[in-house]
């Protein structure tokens, strides 16, 4: 699984937010629209499988979330997903800030882009996201041309959230902003929709760019809602018509589905791995 190194809210809260005046200063590009892209409903069914490729039978559920580079080079599974149920939707999943080793395109990356492991992902380190008008930036073109041309509709870029973690670099939270919006923009460009995976911080300046949000253990972290954080949380993705998909790998069902309704939230109960095992919330 390409799970995003976690952070405990109380580091998050003194390594990562930044006083309003100063996100506010960030000058942004305007958001690229996307009238025609995907816009899931509140509540959408899902899948995520990242450890394989789906097989049939395939769960009857309205998305599905899959590698993107197993499925570009599998040339059928979009096709078959699609095909088993009428009006399915595909997430291409992608590190977009990180380096993995075994991707084909891993050779393309400059050395002055790799910074430091990801703590316990062997074959991954974090990108220096500052980078991206050059030579990134075309690597990270390339990956979302592979999506559309693979038929997904969306595509989930993981480790958008360099800047909380130790990078090897001195990332600024105005650095994480303008690479994210930055991604955001070039998917809808491409008539992909695009979610905000984790970042969970950065929400309230991120919202304009993402049309829907992937959380990873926000229950067990206490992050999930604005009554939590103060001034960011996934309520504010609800609020603003854009669906939620939250998993969590440790809290028993018991503890987080009744609260995950409430908000409205799209939640599963998987295993790290990532595989077929699940307990959807609703």
């Amino acid at each position: 699984m390409r799970l995003s190194v976690l952070v405990s809210a109380a580091v998050l809260a003194a390594t990562a937010l930044v006083p309003a005046p100063a996100q506010a200063a960030t000058a942004l590009p305007a958001p690229v629209a996307c009238d025609g892209c995907w816009k899931p409903a509140l509540n959408t069914s899902w899948e995520w499988r990242l450890s394989s490729l789906p097989a049939k039978p395939f769960l009857d559920v309205q998305m599905y979330d899959i590698d993107g580079f197993a499925a570009a080079e599998s040339g059928t599974i979009v096709k078959a997903l699609k095909a088993a149920r009428p009006g399915r939707k595909l997430v291409c999943y992608i590190s977009a800030g990180s380096h993995e080793d075994w991707r084909p395109d891993a050779g393309q990356f400059p050395a002055g882009v790799l910074g430091k492991p990801l703590d316990e992902w062997e074959g991954e380190r974090w990108l220096d996201i500052r980078q991206y008008t050059g030579k990134l930036g075309e690597i990270m073109k390339a990956r979302l041309d592979m999506c559309k041309a693979a038929g997904f509709d969306a595509v989930e870029p993981d480790n958008v959230d360099a800047y909380t973690n130790d990078s090897g670099f001195p990332l600024k939270a105005a650095d994480q902003l303008a690479y994210n919006a930055w991604f955001a923009n070039e998917a809808h460009k491409r008539g992909l929709s695009v979610g905000l995976k984790n970042d969970v911080a950065q929400i309230p300046r991120l919202l304009p760019y993402f049309d829907f949000a992937v959380n990873e253990q926000c229950w067990q972290y206490s992050e999930c809602t604005t009554a939590q954080n103060g001034t960011y949380g996934y309520d504010q993705f609800v609020k603003a018509g854009k669906a939620v998909f939250q998993v969590e790998y440790e809290l028993r069902t018991s503890q987080f589905c009744a609260r995950s309704n409430a908000q409205n939230f799209n939640s599963l109960k998987k295993t790290y791995d990532l595989d077929g095992t699940r307990t959807a919330c609703r």
